[in-house]
């Protein structure tokens, strides 16, 4: 895992260096290891490594192949590298290093832009080719990597966070209307290729983007997810083994992919639980987890470590717990918002952000739960959707998904931003794409293709890799996901949802685990907002820069901070954190010149 950036020029000039190092700059958390910048003619790459295969110096980058006119900087890391390697080495290619990015740059060169179908991880990549005189660039299946770019009048940048690109310059920072009504609306999820800024894009998760010399560019979908039964049925028990065996496959393999110890993010929950479960069971010694909790609400406790602490225990891990007060959430915050690419509004976010600086000192990386309820059906909202049978797919979608409804949204913001039920446009379109069997197959298909990305996913990746460390996502390998959608609905809704989970965790993990409720990364403090928390937001949105940028009508601010408690969206996030958090993200990143 890394930060990668860089610039083609279509106007005859060179790329300035300060410009790529401004950019580099931006991306020395992302990885601490190393770094490198490369230049030929037109373009120019940065690198910030963080050194987790092959720890030498001859995986180092930008990586050139001269003989080939070839050069790639990459960010993630590739699952079937060792397979691909051998592959490649079998049709003449000789390697010089023995990690995953010598890997791409080979395939590239054998198999062009196809390349990318062959690879089984997460990536987000750039290649000059100069004798076609192309940039090439990437993305994987599900977006777990990021890659944002900018194009310029004569130029085009890319980089791996929207900070990098703001810090090159020459960025269009006004607000996109339509992306402002998604920030709103999906939970502060933007779909790509829109971001809050107008002048900056990002690459769609499955695609890859081609631009010549003279800025034509080219874009082609090389993945999509059928959510159809298979040909031939299986019993639940087929389908338990079979989703147990895709599981426990993804698991070794983030496990083994590695030259550096590999620990477990522990929640409590079932589906890091069952991460470790699956690890153990493998023969995995010494299994380091950590876990984080926060103080307690009257409303809701801020820790589940009796669940993280059971399950620690029962595997004999060397566990790491820590406890955080809420001084110490809200003196962070500042330095939260300014790792998120993009705006965030979900309340783990510090709660990652802290966890990964305490967990950074003693592995590199670790695996994740993200992704196992948008994939196995794991929401609360999912049960609601499907007791419903009335309306359009759209209709029964947003009753229990959108944070605010059309009429709300108009009311929050100015004239000027005012726009269309864009929303709800989008999201019927993507319900109402092919080659699905069910509504419910529908609502899985577009969480997981289209709104993980830009929730759960961004989320950690952007507050692990603040502090170098790699999170891996088992429960998002394309294979599991793939499989996952052809499984009928109630094998999925079942047993109050993730049925096919708890019955391969039973017997593997203690029945409190598996039996207790659905929870969530609890911090009580950005939800029930009082006290500090509240006088922090109100300090915000009553800020000059708040009222001069006009995004928000005064009236409906005045009515959030009256009553902070109240305005509660439909799955129990904070109305008032989501208008603080955006405004709060603009003038740390935007109007100070980071």
């Amino acid at each position: 895992m890394c930060g990668i950036a860089g610039e083609l020029r279509f106007d005859g000039t060179r790329p300035d260096r300060a410009v790529i190092e401004r950019m580099s700059a931006r991306l020395a958390r992302r990885g601490p290891d190393g770094a490198g910048i490369w230049h030929d003619g037109p373009v120019a790459f940065a690198h910030r490594r963080l050194a987790i295969i092959d720890l030498s110096e001859r995986s180092r980058q930008p990586m050139v192949d001269a003989e080939r006119g070839l050069a790639l900087v990459f960010n993630g890391t590739i699952y079937n590298y060792p397979e691909l390697r051998v592959a490649l080495h079998g049709l003449g290619h000789q390697f010089i290093s023995d990690g995953d990015t010598e890997v791409i740059l080979r395939a590239y060169a054998e198999w062009g832009e196809g390349c990318v179908e062959r690879l089984h991880g997460v990536f987000a990549f750039a290649i000059w080719n100069s004798r076609k005189q192309q940039l090439f660039l990437a993305r994987d299946r599900l977006g777990i990597k990021p890659l944002y770019f900018a194009p310029l009048a004569g130029a085009f940048r890319f980089a791996s966070n929207m900070q990098a690109l703001l810090a090159a310059g020459d960025i269009d920072t006004a607000i996109d209307a339509t992306a402002l009504h998604h920030q709103f609306t999906l939970h502060a999820a933007v779909p790509p290729p829109l971001t809050v800024l107008r002048g900056i894009r990002k690459l769609e998760q499955g695609t890859t983007l081609t631009i010549d010399a003279t800025g034509q560019t080219r874009q082609r979908r090389y993945w999509s997810l059928k959510a159809e039964r298979p040909v031939t049925p299986l019993t639940e028990p087929q389908w338990i083994e079979a989703i147990r065996a895709a599981l426990a496959e993804a698991v070794k393999r983030r496990i083994e992919i590695a030259d550096v110890k590999v620990g477990v993010l522990l929640s409590g929950g079932l589906d890091s639980s069952l991460l470790v479960a699956l690890l153990a069971e493998q023969g995995v010694h010494d299994l380091l987890t950590f876990s984080v909790g926060f103080e307690d609400q009257p409303e809701e406790r801020g820790h589940e470590f009796e669940y993280s602490d059971a399950v620690a225990e029962h595997f004999g891990t060397r566990h790491h717990k820590y406890s955080i007060p809420n001084a110490e959430v809200l003196h962070n915050l500042p330095a939260t918002v300014d790792c998120m690419a993009e705006p965030m509004v979900s309340q783990d976010n510090v709660a990652f952000y802290l966890l990964a600086e305490q967990v950074a000192r003693t592995v590199k990386v670790v695996q994740s739960g993200q992704g196992a309820d948008e994939v196995f059906g794991g929401y609360s909202w999912h049960q609601r959707m499907a007791a419903e049978t009335s309306g359009t797919p759209i209709e029964r979608f947003r009753r229990h998904y959108f944070d605010r409804d059309h009429a709300e949204f108009a009311a929050m913001v100015a004239a000027p931003y005012r726009v269309a039920d864009v929303s709800s446009a989008l999201l019927a379109a993507k319900l109402n794409e092919p080659f699905a069997a069910s509504f419910i197959d529908q609502v899985l298909r577009a969480e997981a293709t289209l709104l993980v990305t830009d929730d759960p996913v961004k989320r950690v990746d952007n507050m692990t890799m603040a502090w170098g460390l790699e999170a891996r996502v088992p429960f998002l390998d394309h294979h599991l996901v793939e499989l996952a959608a052809q499984m009928p609905a109630e094998l999925k809704l079942g047993s109050g949802g993730k049925h096919v989970l708890k019955k391969i965790a039973r017997g593997l993990l203690p029945d409190a685990v598996i039996d207790r409720p659905k929870g969530y990364f609890p911090m009580p403090a950005l939800k029930y907002v009082r006290g500090e928390f509240l006088e922090f937001m109100r300090a915000i949105l009553d800020s000059q820069a708040c009222r001069q940028r006009g995004i928000y009508q005064r009236s409906y601010v005045e009515k959030l901070l009256a009553e902070p408690e109240k305005h509660l969206t439909r799955i129990q996030g904070s109305k008032l954190w989501h208008l603080a958090l955006l405004e709060f993200w603009l003038q740390r990143n935007v109007d100070s010149g980071n």
